[in-house]
């Protein structure tokens, strides 16, 4: 697979006010990850902040993934660069990055997943270039791999105008869990106010014209469809142990 027709294909569908829509994963299984690669979805977010996947099993999962033309993305652990430069030198397309809270921390990260003159990342053969062999043709991709902030605070909401402005910023994601947990309402969806800190994330983000994006981790097409005409233009559907947890369970039958 070509990772920057891919990376390029999906800036044009949500900077062109089309939603992208991919999974998530945090089963450490290349068949799983097969399976979802050959599931229609443009990308698919590795977790490694909250799924158990090592960095020693991401090269056989984004082989995987790649096999159905799926983008590999990688939720980071953690801002640190070792981790960005790990996962993109895996053959990662791009990165999700956690607690993002202010634009000096995305900035940090942004120079942390690019090579230079764009960035600090460090430069070297690696799967991602397979050893050498497409190192040149890598250059241009680890210029700007897709960039994925995590809002996750309310101190995240209250700098969001600032991390926002940030050049090479492609998407936001929503953390519902930590974002309502910063509010002292964790879990509480339907509290007004959890409602009104999502619903300026997503006027914000469409006044800056940088797409937002949700989790719908329930496998529900109705609510996937709900999140549509709300105007989430990158969406996560589900993830691999919810979709198997989902389609298992006996007691729903």
């Amino acid at each position: 697979m070509n990772r920057v027709e891919k990376i390029n294909e999906i800036r044009r569908t949500i900077e062109s006010g089309k939603v992208s829509i991919g999974s998530w994963m945090q089963i450490p299984n290349s068949s799983v990850a097969e399976i979802m690669g050959h599931s229609g979805y443009s990308w698919v977010a590795v977790d490694m902040e909250h799924g158990s996947i090592d960095f020693h099993q991401l090269p056989d999962i984004f082989r995987a993934l790649e096999l159905g033309g799926t983008l590999p993305l990688v939720r980071l652990a953690s801002q640190n660069p070792d981790d960005c430069k790990h996962a993109l030198d895996a053959g990662a397309g791009g990165v999700i990055v956690p607690m993002i809270e202010n634009a000096e921390q995305l900035v940090k990260v942004k120079n942390a997943c690019s090579w230079a003159p764009a960035g600090t990342r460090g430069i070297g053969f690696s799967r991602a270039n397979l050893f050498g062999k497409y190192f040149d043709a890598y250059l241009l991709e680890a210029q700007s791999p897709l960039l994925v902030a995590m809002i996750e605070s309310i101190q995240a909401v209250n700098s969001l105008e600032s991390i926002l402005n940030v050049e090479g910023l492609d998407a936001i994601l929503i953390g519902p869990y930590d974002l309502s947990s910063s509010m002292g309402m964790t879990g509480a969806f339907s509290a007004p106010e959890f409602i009104d800190a999502i619903n300026y994330i997503l006027t914000l983000c469409k006044k800056h014209n940088i797409p937002c994006g949700v989790h719908v981790v329930q496998p529900d097409l109705s609510m996937l469809q709900k999140r549509i005409n709300d105007g989430y233009l990158f969406i996560a559907y589900s993830i691999d142990a919810v979709f198997l947890s989902d389609a298992a369970a006996i007691n729903k039958r």
